[in-house]
């Protein structure tokens, strides 16, 4: 049996929307319905009913985006009924696993056409309750916010597994000694760059606005945000000597993304030049306290499946769970020019919706090779309770 090349033909997704923002009223598989609806009508030539499957990364699913998000919406996308759906979830990198898992599915021959994204609105996470140990009890009983982090935690978990993700990007900052100031400072690139980026129209080709929803550019892109402002804000997780702070870590967002993965017949099918070829994945596990060091090892793994070298970059997508956590990655990719990691912009201003950051990413580094005409891209993510993932792309 021989390997198929999978090819990604064309990448969408929403503005992304503050907490509480601009899209919090619209439905997670609203959302996802879309994206999926708005990445078929951008390729009028292929016929919906080719698409073999339809895989979509989800990282809650406690609330409306429960019973496979990913086959919701292809129903409501009005897509035909016979096109099949999988919901994924490796937390922040269950929308990067789901391109991964199509890639896969196509590669091998399971399929031809796929579509591969992710969702979440984090606005719409509900409140969860346990069933109590007993019937009818007289005491009061316990809600858990399924926005973000640990839950329910299991008591056999060991305490320095199960710290809060701030803590675990303080504790990344305490290995590479990194200070206050150079977390602002990446966080206030990461806003400017973003910025800069939205007022040369760079978004434009893979943005598409929520109908009937007045938000046509990310909702968390601070422009005038100042080294000055980021100092004013008190850290988030250590009350003496902290320095994770909310200017300097992702905030709470709403979105979704969506791609269209192909082979040579699917290609041929749409009549499209591809945005790129996928070439090779890694995943990897680390200590789950540590998680924002996930990406170190997965890179570079990735980058030796795919026979390359981080002088081959042209452009690297680095989720910015936190400033931190980018930081400690960075530190320790000494080969890599930092320079081409995030060039319009990163989570910590365009925001982190769990679930679609993944194909985010990949959409990114995909229309980012195309206008380059050709390069070697990598998308990665660190992972809630220790894991890193990362993706070769090719054109």
């Amino acid at each position: 049996m021989s390997i198929r090349d999978v090819y990604i033909v064309d990448a969408v997704r929403t503005p992304i929307g503050r907490f509480g923002g601009a899209l919090s009223a619209v439905r997670p598989d609203d959302l996802a319905a879309h994206v999926v609806r708005s990445l078929v009508d951008r390729v009028p030539a292929l016929d919906p009913a080719r698409i073999d499957d339809v895989y979509f990364g989800d990282a809650n699913g406690a609330g409306e985006d429960n019973r496979d998000v990913a086959r919701m919406a292809v129903l409501l996308a009005g897509l035909p009924t016979s096109v099949p759906g999988v919901t994924l979830n490796r937390l922040c990198g269950s929308g990067l696993e789901a391109v991964i898992q199509a890639a896969r599915a196509i590669a091998l021959g399971d399929a031809s056409v796929a579509i591969a994204g992710g969702v979440e609105s984090m606005s719409r996470a509900p409140w969860v309750l346990q069933k109590p140990e007993r019937a009818f009890p007289a005491g009061h009983q316990q809600l858990y916010s399924t926005t973000l982090g640990w839950r329910m935690t299991n008591p056999r978990m060991p305490a320095e597994w199960t710290v809060s993700l701030g803590e675990g990007a303080e504790l990344v900052a305490d290995k590479h000694t990194l200070t206050r100031e150079q977390q602002d400072a990446f966080a206030l690139a990461s806003h400017r760059k973003a910025a800069e980026a939205w007022g040369k129209g760079l978004y434009d080709g893979e943005v598409v606005p929520y109908p009937g929803v007045e938000l046509t550019r990310d909702e968390c892109i601070r422009d005038t945000t100042s080294m000055e402002a980021l100092a004013k804000l008190k850290p988030s997780f250590r009350s003496e000597g902290g320095t994770v702070t909310a200017g300097n870590a992702s905030p709470l967002n709403d979105g979704a993304a969506a791609l269209l993965l192909v082979d040579e017949e699917g290609l041929r099918e749409t009549g499209r030049e591809p945005l790129a070829r996928i070439r090779a994945s890694a995943v990897t596990g680390i200590e789950p306290q540590l998680f924002g060091l996930g990406p170190v090892e997965a890179v570079r793994r990735a980058l030796d499946k795919a026979g390359r070298s981080f002088a081959d970059l042209t452009t690297f997508e680095l989720n910015e769970a936190f400033a931190a956590q980018s930081l400690g990655c960075l530190a320790e990719w000494p080969e890599l020019d930092p320079e081409i990691v995030n060039p319009r912009g990163g989570a910590i201003a365009i925001g982190h919706p769990l679930g679609a950051s993944g194909a985010r990413l990949a959409g990114a580094v995909a229309h980012q090779l195309a206008a380059a005409g050709s390069g070697t891209g990598l998308a990665a993510l660190c992972i809630g309770v220790g894991q890193g993932l990362a993706l070769v792309l090719e054109r």
